[in-house]
């Protein structure tokens, strides 16, 4: 006796609505735009999605949240075709801000704790998952002592807005270039060279920069980062993983070519 077939699970676009946390509004939205269109419609007009659907919103929401807007976000759909790989590798983002938050959480906790028993504070552990000076031995390094502290006195002078819109502007660079590599964009293409430009400008625009005030910072400096990019995960992790930093590298190097 053969098994009667199973049917699968559907979602109405409240039902969906109300676990994903936005508006029926929202998706109808998204469906007319192309991004996440319902897998069927009733007679009555109403839409259903099914268990495919839900792991695409997933991935749509988790796009919205690197702060791509809508067209981006249906290219690097289509350029990304095998769904498990796109979500391992925002899972990768996740886990790495999950491991910065738990740093600032303890930070903040010592705080307190040392705070209420009158302990002596320690700036290392208050600071910790904080500190815009985590790469300071490597700028050191790289490109010596004034121009790690030119940087730092930049960033420190700097108001609570004025860091908060530079780190905006970082932001949507950092989505952009995602965006680009996860929709399969060529590197050396008008795409991947138009985002290598804005990278140099904002790099040129750090106090610091070797060859900031120059007009444009140093090539063999570029050329160094984009380097950095690829081989630490702390900055691959920028641009979406090691996959999105080797595309970073090899735009910037496209265009100093």
């Amino acid at each position: 006796m053969t098994q009667p077939e199973r049917t699968q699970r559907e979602w109405s676009i409240q039902e969906l609505a109300r676990a994903a946390g936005v508006t029926s509004r929202t998706l109808r939205h998204y469906g007319d735009v192309g991004v996440l269109p319902p897998s069927r419609t009733g007679a009555n007009g109403m839409r259903f999605y099914d268990r495919d659907a839900l792991v695409l919103l997933q991935r749509i929401l988790l796009l919205r949240e690197l702060g791509l807007g809508l067209p981006a976000i249906r290219e690097v759909i289509a350029g990304q075709a095998d769904t498990t790989d796109a979500l391992r590798t925002h899972l990768e983002l996740l886990e790495l801000e999950q491991r910065q938050l738990g740093r600032r959480i303890e930070a903040v906790r010592t705080t307190i704790r040392k705070t209420e028993a009158g302990e002596e504070l320690m700036a290392e552990e208050m600071f910790d998952g904080f500190d815009h000076t985590q790469y300071r031995e490597e700028v050191i390094e790289r490109w010596g002592r004034d121009a790690y502290e030119s940087s730092d006195r930049w960033w420190r002078e700097m108001t609570d807005e004025q860091r908060r819109d530079w780190q905006a502007v970082a932001g949507r660079l950092a989505a952009a270039w995602t965006a680009a590599a996860q929709a399969g964009a060529d590197p050396a293409g008008e795409r991947g060279l138009q985002l290598a430009r804005r990278h140099v400008e904002w790099l040129g625009s750090i106090p610091g920069t070797p060859g900031h005030g120059a007009g444009e910072p140093d090539r063999g400096y570029v050329l160094g980062l984009a380097d950095m990019y690829v081989a630490d995960e702390r900055f691959a992790a920028n641009y979406g993983g090691p996959a999105g930093a080797e595309f970073v590298r090899a735009a910037l190097r496209a265009l100093l070519a």
